[in-house]
């Protein structure tokens, strides 16, 4: 599982995100190369991958027709600014993702990540509403338990501590509604659980506290997917949206991670039937090969914005890599993979077994909930005090020396895997984690 060939001080250099740098680098697991539904360390390993690299890989790995659409992109031009001019894989790549994405949803505004795609959308929200004459609408609202990247907007509607508490200089005009959960009236349910659409009405009490007029925008990830897997409760979406109108607030859909097939359709928005006015994505847009990201938003708030200013550019924003070519290429290829292969709707075939498959692991040790919503699931193990995800990080090592990579977070082992995935190698996820839970 370690591979040691390498002496130990060539991995000082790199600051590794999200990791245990000290622990890791005296035990380091690499990854050397992937395909299909699997990837294989640098001894040789082959190991099933059951969260689609980290939420993205949608299609499996190594997909040809993209990496050759990549590599077409780089011998023809590598890199041009989307500053004051253009080339034409930008274009195609906006029409391409708007024509795919739910009816209304006509504009795409360009990104290179997640968590770049959520302050780009919490700033679009802001200049929408200063271009209407609302500028005093500058508070955004987001919910405990949330998850909606690392850059300071997104922390800051975020809802978990341990992400914020480094970086207490963070956006002052935000307030968060409680979390969807309660395992006490929720465990065990099947994708949406029944109890908990009343948690929406929280947002009325927002808005008589600081007033609709100070409000701009509502976000939320339709299913909470870093903190654990929290499918909404039924009828929680529309509550929010419906308060949304009655307000005037804009309502925009972190879909990041359940963009791109993972309900069984392409955006979440669609499985739930609730339109946001925006959408966040990323991860699966290019299927994690190069990074993008994109904001998706209605012809109403791009209009406004456009509109606002004479000359020079109405939306003061952007990247030095918004719109790359070779992104977009990599785009391109992943959205007709998706349409050509019909992996939206063989998601949607594949979950009811998937379901299945992961609530069986009800009763094996250590288990007090299990949570699912499409090819998404979380299996929530009993906390030990002092050790917060003792079990969980257990789980996962077990899993992986088995050859099967699943996550830890927090106390809960989630996976997510590529939409590609045939029912025996569900049941060798499933299995192999019921086998680390039984030791």
């Amino acid at each position: 599982m370690t591979n040691l060939a390498t002496p130990a001080a060539n991995y000082q250099p790199y600051w590794m995100p999200f990791t245990a740098n000290r622990k890791f680098k005296g035990a380091p697991r690499l990854l050397a190369r992937a395909e299909g539904m699997y990837y294989w360390t640098t001894d040789g390993q082959k190991i099933l991958d059951g969260v689609a690299g980290l939420w993205c890989v949608n299609a499996g790995h190594g997909r040809k027709s993209i990496a050759d659409a990549v590599a077409r992109q780089l011998m023809e031009m590598d890199y041009a600014s989307s500053f004051q001019l253009g080339h034409p894989a930008a274009f195609e790549m906006a029409a391409a993702l708007t024509a795919a994405a739910p009816p209304g949803f006509d504009y795409a505004f360009f990104t290179n990540s997640g968590s770049e795609s959520v302050d780009s959308a919490l700033k679009i929200a802001l200049a929408y509403h200063r271009a209407r004459g609302d500028g005093t609408r500058v508070r955004f609202v987001g919910r405990d338990r949330s998850y909606h990247g690392v850059g300071f907007g997104g922390v800051s509607v975020g809802g978990i501590g341990k992400h914020r508490v480094a970086f207490g200089n963070l956006l002052q005009h935000v307030s968060h509604l409680p979390a969807t959960y309660d395992r006490s009236q929720q465990a065990y349910s099947h994708h949406q659980p029944a109890w908990g659409a009343h948690l929406a009405d929280e947002l009325e009490r927002i808005v008589k506290l600081h007033d609709a007029s100070t409000i701009a925008a509502v976000i939320v990830e339709p299913v909470a997917g870093s903190t654990g897997v929290l499918p909404p409760p039924k009828g929680y979406l529309e509550r929010l949206r419906a308060i949304c109108d009655t307000h005037g607030i804009l309502l925009i859909f972190d879909e990041v991670i359940t963009g791109f097939g993972r309900l069984g359709t392409m955006f979440a928005a669609e499985h739930y039937g609730v339109m946001p006015d925006m959408i966040t994505c990323a991860k699966g847009l290019t299927n994690g090969t190069i990074p993008m990201g994109a904001v998706l938003a209605k012809p109403a708030i791009y209009e406004a914005v456009t509109a606002s200013s004479a000359s020079g550019p109405e939306l003061s924003h952007g990247y030095t890599y918004s719109g790359h070519p070779v992104a977009c290429a990599a785009g391109l290829a992943a959205l007709e993979i998706y349409r050509s292969e019909g992996l939206y709707q063989r998601s949607a075939e594949m979950a009811p077994y998937w379901e299945q498959a992961v609530h069986s692991l009800k009763g094996r040790p250590h288990v007090v909930d299990i949570r699912n919503a499409g090819l998404l699931a979380a299996v929530e193990l009993e906390a030990v005090p002092g050790e917060v995800g003792k079990f969980a990080q257990e789980a996962h090592a077990r899993c992986f020396e088995a050859g099967v990579m699943v996550r830890a977070v927090g106390e809960s082992v989630v996976m997510s895997p590529p939409l590609v995935i045939e029912r025996a190698q569900v049941d060798e996820i499933v299995g192999s984690l019921s086998e680390a839970l039984g030791r």
